[in-house]
């Protein structure tokens, strides 16, 4: 009843969150086209609930083709692909907001462990795998507890912790706490320089978007 309530709760949440965002994501849309006519959103497979794998939506924040350039998948602190908009829709995590439509189609929650790659979700030992026992979120508890300047094991740790842990109370906390870090542009960069938004399971370094 509890993982319904949450479910029914994320995409009712979700969708009234686009019809209000609605101006603000038509804003961010054209002001991506018209820096260089390529396209608005940018797709990608991650791994969701059991290992099934879903298309995670996000504005495009980096030149067309980027990840045939420069550090291929990586990003970095810095990085010359990044675009003039990409970089500020990082910088206030403004890119990762696609993933309500991922929340209304039931792919994702507000609230989870970050969507990891497919073939990183293929190589997960059993504690790992105890991330995909729930629904990725658009933010975690490990978002709000060191984003960026976590580990790899200590994300691990944070995750799992709140899949043992969750509930729609701890859900409120986590969204509450995610407004101050967004805002605040805590732990935009992990060790290194390396930026990586709030994105998936990237270590010190995200996937090129």
């Amino acid at each position: 009843m509890r993982v319904l309530a949450k479910h029914l709760l994320d995409r009712v949440a979700a969708a009234l969150l686009l019809t209000l965002l609605a101006p603000l994501l038509a804003l961010i849309g054209w002001s991506i086209r018209r820096e260089d006519g390529g396209p608005v959103w940018f797709r990608q497979q991650r791994a969701g609930r059991g290992g099934a794998t879903f298309d995670v939506y996000k504005f495009r924040s980096m030149v067309m083709g980027a990840d045939r350039s420069g550090l291929g998948l990586n990003v970095e602190q810095g990085d010359a692909r990044i675009t003039r908009v990409g970089q500020r829709l990082r910088d206030w995590s403004l890119d990762e907001l696609p993933q309500l439509i991922n929340v209304v189609r039931g792919e994702m929650s507000l609230v989870g462990p970050r969507p990891g790659l497919p073939d990183q979700a293929a190589r997960y030992d059993a504690l790992q795998r105890r991330r995909l026992e729930v629904r990725p979120g658009l933010t975690g508890w490990a978002q709000v507890n060191g984003r960026n300047r976590l580990t790899w094991e200590e994300r691990i740790v944070l995750d799992v912790w709140y899949v043992d842990h969750r509930s729609l109370a701890l859900d409120a906390r986590i969204l509450a706490r995610t407004i101050g870090v967004v805002l605040r542009r805590e732990d935009l960069f992990g060790e290194g320089g390396a930026n990586a938004d709030l994105g998936g399971d990237r270590g010190a370094k995200g996937p090129v978007t």
